[in-house]
């Protein structure tokens, strides 16, 4: 069925129904984008199941209720504009009062009004802005992310992590137990529900601005950024799932990289099955894989004394340049302009297991 048709049979006839007429209370924009929506969602489940979308599969659409916790819904120029005095219009619903977190840099061409889990209302805007190029760093960063310092970066250097879940754990029971104390269906549920979604936004509040801090100064420091592509959901499902989840890495590298192509930087995931902990950083030695428990190696070739997440870094950043030379990933800026950065030309001999025939030196220089 073309959209059109599922327009007029879903939307325009419904409206005139007596058990549908309440659509028509509803600004016609939101309706329209809920069908491009749901158009959208069958063509990636279609596009999933037959290969050609790639990366995880992906589920059909399913109906959304009306008691979820967050709703939104999403409104072009013809639905919403910014007045004067501050306040946003809004087809349907009319003037609404909005505290501002920043200035917009340009016209919005979309807007997307969300209700969280804790009854909050954000406005989110769409706008055209042009890159902000930094001028050149002289360094580069290979990241090694834990959960016993949050990251460690090849110059050495330790980002400690702030573990917001953990220290918010105490007050987070305390609210739990009111909660399950209270009769299901009961107005006193509702509002211990609420009490409890607003310090867990509390809690995810400090971890994203976090991020956000941290992100910018490394992006800001370095010329160019190489991280692991780690398998965080398979590290959710094991004992390490509650601090695998409080860290966060997912949402931080994806402002590295969002970051980096704003800022006319390179980013690079380096493999997962890359053996960053194993290769000794300054002969190549690959002394195999190790327990969590050792912190500190000493490789059994050269003799070099290896913290284990430093040795790592380093080797993520050996392989990120090795990645960027060899034209596996794009470097281009958001402007389109390839970022000015020289190329490290790739070794002969690249660490990992060795081929029948070869000597096991894996190659990896001096960091």
């Amino acid at each position: 069925m073309k959209s059109a048709e599922l327009s007029r049979l879903r939307i325009t006839q419904a409206k005139r129904t007596a058990e549908r007429a309440w659509l028509a209370d509803v600004s016609a924009v939101v309706l329209q984008q809920s069908l491009r929506d749901l158009d959208t969602a069958y063509k990636n489940f279609f596009d999933s199941l037959t290969g050609k979308r790639q990366g995880r599969k992906v589920g059909p659409p399913r109906y959304k209720s009306k008691k979820d916790t967050r709703q939104s819904i999403r409104l072009n120029t013809n639905a919403f504009s910014l007045q004067g005095d501050g306040t946003v219009y809004v087809a349907k619903v009319g003037n609404l009062k909005v505290k501002w977190s920043r200035r917009l840099p340009a016209a919005p061409t979309s807007m997307t009004i969300t209700k969280d889990s804790s009854g909050r209302y954000f406005l989110s805007f769409v706008v055209d802005t042009d890159p902000d190029i930094l001028p050149e760093a002289e360094t580069d960063a290979g990241i090694d992310l834990g959960l016993s310092a949050f990251a460690v970066l090849s110059d050495g250097s330790k980002i400690d992590s702030p573990r917001f879940l953990r220290r918010a754990e105490k007050k987070l029971k305390r609210l739990q137990r009111e909660l399950s104390r209270k009769a299901k269906g009961s107005k006193n549920r509702a509002k211990a529900r609420i009490k409890v979604a607003r310090q867990h936004a509390r809690v995810a509040n400090r971890r994203r601005d976090w991020h956000h801090k941290a992100s910018t100064q490394i992006i800001r420091d370095n010329q160019a950024v190489y991280v692991e592509d780690l398998a965080v959901s398979g590290l959710g499902r094991t004992r390490l799932a509650k601090s695998v989840h409080d860290a966060g890495w997912s949402a931080f590298v994806g402002m590295l990289e969002y970051k980096a192509a704003l800022h006319g930087r390179t980013f690079a995931k380096v493999d997962r099955a890359f053996p960053s902990s194993q290769v000794c950083s300054a002969c190549g030695f690959r002394d195999g894989p190790k327990p969590l428990h050792v912190r500190v190696w000493t490789c059994g070739q050269c003799g070099t004394v290896h913290d284990r997440d430093h040795n790592a870094a380093g080797n993520v950043l050996f392989e990120g340049r090795r990645i960027v030379a060899t034209g596996r990933v794009e470097t281009l800026n958001a402007c389109g302009v390839p970022v000015r950065r020289a190329h490290v030309p790739a070794q002969r001999v690249e660490a990992g297991s060795p081929r029948k025939g070869q000597p096991t030196q894996a190659g990896i220089p001096g960091l």
